[in-house]
C-alpha cells in the first residue's frame, strides 16, 4: 500500500491526518520536510537560534504569512505534518524526511529569479497579506476546479518560483519515494496539495493511491474517506 495525502499547511487537518495514519497503521511515514524543518517543527532547533534567523528573505517573509493564516483558522503551520510525525511515532513507523533542503531551494530560486519575476511575487506577498484568507480561499476553490490550468498559469507568471518549488522538488521527492518503496510494504506520503500529481506522474509504475486536500477540507468526503479507512478498503484495494 502506497497512500499520498495531500495537505495544505495552514488548514486545521492534523487530526484528520493522525486518523489516517493510525488506522492504515503504515510501516513508513514520509513528510514533505527537510532535516532542518523537520527539528523546529518538533522543537529540536528553537525558532530563535541562527539556523533560523539566517533563513532567506523569501523564506521568512512565506513563513511569517503562513504563521499568521495558520493561527486564523486555529492551528500551526505545518500541524499536519506535526501530526504526521507524532503518529507515525505512536505507531512505530519509521519517519523519512524526503524534500530538499529548504534554505537552499529559497536562495537558488533568489538567485535565479528575473527582476520582473521579483516585482510580481513580491505583489503577490503583499496582496495575500492584505486579503488573507478570502485569498487563501479562492486560491483553493481555482486550484481544485482546474489543477492543471492553475499551475500553468503560475508557471507563465512565476517561472523560477514553479521549477524551484514545485518541479524540482517534485523530482526530489519522488526519487525518495521510490526508494523507500523498495524498502517497506506500506507507505503513507504526507505532501503539500500542489506536490501530489506532479510526484505520481513520475512513478507512473506505483500503485498509489490518493486523498486531495479538497476531500480533507469537505465534510461528507472526509467521512466518506474515514470510513473507507475505518474498513480498511484503503489496503484492501479500496478509495
Amino acid at each position: 500500500m502506497i497512500l499520498m495525502i495531500g495537505t495544505g499547511h495552514v488548514f486545521r487537518i492534523a487530526e484528520s491526518i493522525s486518523f489516517i495514519i493510525k488506522n492504515t497503521w503504515p510501516e513508513a511515514i514520509l513528510v514533505e520536510l527537510d532535516e532542518r524543518r523537520y527539528n523546529v517543527l518538533t522543537g529540536n532547533i528553537p525558532t530563535n537560534s541562527k539556523e533560523v534567523k539566517n533563513l532567506p528573505k523569501t523564506y521568512k517573509r512565506s513563513a511569517k504569512y503562513q504563521d499568521r493564516m495558520s493561527a486564523k483558522n486555529d492551528t500551526q503551520t505545518g500541524g499536519e505534518l506535526l501530526a504526521a510525525v507524532n503518529t507515525g511515532n505512536l505507531i512505530g513507523a519509521d519517519i523519512i524526511c524526503i524534500d530538499r533542503d529548504a534554505e537552499a531551494v529559497m536562495r537558488e530560486m533568489e538567485e535565479e529569479m528575473s527582476f520582473m519575476e521579483k516585482k510580481r511575487y513580491s505583489w503577490s506577498i503583499f496582496s495575500d497579506n492584505l486579503f488573507g484568507q478570502r485569498k487563501i480561499q479562492k486560491t483553493q476553490k481555482d486550484f481544485s476546479i482546474d489543477e492543471a490550468a492553475y499551475i500553468e498559469n503560475m508557471r507563465r507568471r512565476y517561472p523560477t518560483f514553479v521549477r524551484k518549488l514545485i518541479d524540482e522538488r517534485n523530482v526530489h521527492m519522488a526519487e525518495k519515494i521510490r526508494d523507500s518503496s523498495k524498502k517497506y510494504e506500506s507507505l503513507v506520503i504526507v505532501v503539500g496539495d500542489a506536490h501530489v500529481e506532479g510526484i505520481c506522474a513520475l512513478l507512473g509504475d506505483l500503485d498509489i493511491k490518493k486523498i486531495r486536500l479538497s476531500e480533507l477540507l469537505d465534510e461528507s468526503s472526509l467521512s466518506r474517506i474515514k470510513s473507507e479507512v475505518w474498513n480498511n478498503e484503503v489496503k484492501d484495494g479500496g478509495m
